[in-house]
């Protein structure tokens, strides 16, 4: 069974920059790997714990940086891992970029049998990535999925949150499903996957090798426009009251 996992590097939430296009700035930025997407290589590696010939390719997209956190992913037991990277793919929205990354799983990884993604990426919070991979690849998709419990060579059964619960559902593989934090222990590295990561060489592609027009990526192939981006403005104080009462005295002197 062929896994790719789709790990997304995001910038550490306390350093934030912003390009002149109003999308964020990823290069020279102190980044980390998506936390939902450490919930998706999660999922994988429980799989591979469940069955045999698991081979598990860790996919990203983004700057050359975001080798070192595809090197992680090897640590912690992905068989193989690729950065997709190229200056021309800067600025992509999230259809440009599951319109790149779909391309580079049909022409890299053909034959996969599964993608994960995280539900969310932390830093735009669309989730909007993982679908869009799945209609780019003609692929049925489950969202909001919490576990994982069956899989064969024909079908996967997960639970997913919904609105007023939880409910079981069966897809037909291939297909790609988007992690929710699991309840699980993540994986810590070993010494010999971290051996194994420090000698393993990521391959990296760029728009020429999967046959991608400039003008249908990155900013260029990106049909949202970001009008102004920012931080909110910090407009009151929190206060921490001990009792109703104290509260109570609180409202009763602003009220006079």
């Amino acid at each position: 069974m062929k896994i790719v996992v789709c790990i997304k590097q995001v910038p550490d939430t306390t350093d934030i920059k912003w390009t002149e296009n109003n999308t964020i700035q990823r290069e020279g930025v102190e980044s980390v790997m998506n936390p939902y997407d450490v919930w998706a290589l999660e999922a994988a590696l429980s799989i591979r714990k469940k069955r045999r010939n698991v081979f598990i390719t860790a996919l990203s997209m983004g700057p050359n940086q975001a080798v070192s956190m595809l090197k992680k992913t090897v640590s912690l037991g992905a068989d193989n891992a690729i950065l997709i990277s190229d200056k021309k793919f800067a600025g992509a929205d999230t259809y440009a970029t599951g319109k790149t990354i779909a391309k580079a799983i049909a022409e890299k990884l053909a034959g996969t049998d599964l993608v994960i993604c995280g539900q969310f990426a932390v830093d735009g919070d669309t989730a909007q990535t993982g679908p869009s991979i799945a209609s780019q690849l003609g692929l049925p998709q489950v969202t909001f999925v919490r576990e994982i419990k069956e899989i064969s060579d024909d079908y996967i059964v997960v639970e997913r949150e919904v609105e007023n619960g939880r409910e079981i559902v069966e897809v037909q593989l291939p297909a790609l499903i988007c992690m929710l934090q699991s309840d699980a222990e993540p994986t810590r590295a070993k010494v010999a996957g971290i051996i194994k990561a420090q000698n393993f060489e990521v391959k990296q592609y760029g728009h020429e090798d999967l046959n991608l027009p400039p003008e249908e990526i990155g900013i260029k192939g990106s049909p949202t426009y970001v009008s102004r981006a920012f931080r909110p403005e910090k407009r009151q104080e929190c206060v921490i009251v001990d009792s109703v009462e104290e509260l109570a005295k609180m409202i009763g002197g602003e009220n006079g």
